[in-house]
């Protein structure tokens, strides 16, 4: 049986496949990263990030090529896709130039004559990641975890081996030895774990509740991003238009396939009916197509599971009193495509209420005032971001205070900034990536001390 198979969204074709290693590869692949960690551990922080710069600059030299496999196997948009490689070569340099600073060792007075705390790698960390940004999301660990001077092992989602193996390509082109791919199936995961020195995974909650078991038993260090049912709250004094624009960007961007996305609108009742117009409104001109059609604003959904899964969602919010303004149904033709959907008056009757709806669906939520809102956006299992939109800036802090998750943003969608950490509470995870905090989430803080 093969484990690693591509199929092109747009048309449900299989354009690749690719085995599974047989048994012993995976205990030779794991002693040849040990070796060539140790190597690169020794090496000056100035020195892997000279390394770093050559990989930035390798992956902006295919990211054409690097972006068309990308939307063949995941089905995003040409120009989203390409927007996910600028990124990841942005984070290369981000951290090829920040990290020697950060990894300098730390003089700390004491009673002793001397006391410092240095930042050592920890290893070999693997990392578990999901098929949605199959660059992004691999490098977003990656990078600063080689910073530090560990070796990365990644077991790609199953569904983006082109990809995965081209961005292989990519870092070997750049010299570094310390990454490489484990074409495992899902049975060898714990050998995987128990050989490593700590574990990355994103994807969703069950089965980052799997990784977190795996992890536990062998005592392994573990940074969890998982699912997300980020909060858009919209209180009376707001830019209606501005607001309904980002909502609609947010929701539907990369076919709303984000773990960071708008999924659940939160209105007041004063301006309900009128945000709700114009949210209707940008979200009606979003247009299905090919992603490699520019006029095309909304690809496919990356496999018909998902795509099933979702219609299901929304059928069930429906049978539950929910109100759908757009959308809804299921598109005939090939590929896995799914109009941009609406749904008002949900309720916790809805299973969009309480789950992620990871594609093109919106939930619109009705507050009784701003506290209700609150109340509303912290009604879930998950904790990974927030937005409020408001005229009294003032105001939407402290309420931003008042919000259970990772991160909250005022008068603009949630996203990520290389400067700032990204991660979630509750059940969208624990840790951190980005920014300093994420360099030194796969390190030993140690403490050096002289009498």
């Amino acid at each position: 049986m093969t484990a690693f198979t591509s199929c092109n969204p747009a048309t449900g074709e299989v354009v690749h496949t690719r085995p599974a290693w047989p048994a012993d590869e995976l205990p030779r692949r794991l002693a040849a990263l040990k070796a060539a960690q140790r190597a690169w551990a020794q090496l000056a922080p100035e020195a892997r990030a000279e390394r770093l710069s050559m990989l930035a600059n390798t992956l902006e030299a295919v990211r054409e090529e690097l972006a068309h496999r990308v939307t063949l196997e995941v089905g995003k948009r040409t120009a989203e896709c390409l927007a996910e490689i600028d990124k990841s070569v942005q984070l290369t340099r981000y951290y090829a130039q920040l990290a020697p600073e950060l990894l300098a060792a730390k003089h700390i007075p004491t009673q002793a004559s001397a006391s410092a705390v240095a930042f050592e790698p920890l290893g070999i960390v693997l990392a578990i990641m999901p098929w949605n940004y199959p660059v992004w999301q691999v490098l977003r660990f990656a990078v600063p975890a080689l910073a530090a001077g560990n070796a990365c092992l990644v077991k790609p989602a199953p569904s983006v081996p082109l990809s995965t193996g081209l961005l292989l390509d990519v870092v070997r082109a750049a010299g570094l030895d310390v990454f490489d791919v484990a074409w495992i199936d899902p049975e060898s995961v714990e050998d995987a774990v128990r050989a490593s020195d700590a574990v990355a995974f994103t994807g969703s909650t069950s089965t980052g509740r799997v990784i977190a078991s795996l992890a536990g038993r062998h005592i392994k260090k573990t940074v969890l991003e998982l699912g997300g049912s980020n909060a858009f709250i919209v209180l009376a004094d707001a830019d209606l238009d501005a607001a309904a624009a980002e909502a609609c960007h947010s929701r539907f961007r990369d076919a709303g396939q984000s773990c960071n996305a708008a999924k659940r609108m939160i209105v007041v009742p004063e301006i309900a009916d009128a945000f709700i117009e114009r949210f209707v409104a940008e979200a009606r001109k979003l247009t299905l197509g090919q992603p490699s059609d520019p006029a095309a604003s909304l690809g496919p959904l990356a496999r018909a599971d998902l795509r099933e899964r979702l219609h299901a969602q929304v059928l069930d919010a429906l049978d539950n009193g929910a109100e759908r303004l757009l959308g809804g149904a299921m598109p005939d033709g090939p590929g896995f495509f799914y109009p941009a959907t609406v749904l008002d008056h949900v309720t916790p009757a809805c299973r969009v209420y309480h789950e992620e709806t990871f594609g093109p669906v919106a939930s619109i939520l009705r507050a009784r005032d701003a506290d209700d809102a609150i109340r509303l956006a912290n009604d879930t299992p998950f904790g990974l971001g927030a937005a409020i939109y408001t005229g009294d800036v003032e105001r939407g802090w402290a309420l931003a205070r008042q919000i259970e998750a990772g991160s909250v943003f005022i008068n603009r969608h949630t996203s990520s900034d290389l400067r700032l950490p990204f991660g979630g509470v509750k059940a969208s995870g624990y840790g951190r990536e980005l920014s300093e905090f994420g360099l030194y989430e796969f390190v030993n803080v140690k403490t050096y001390w002289q009498k």
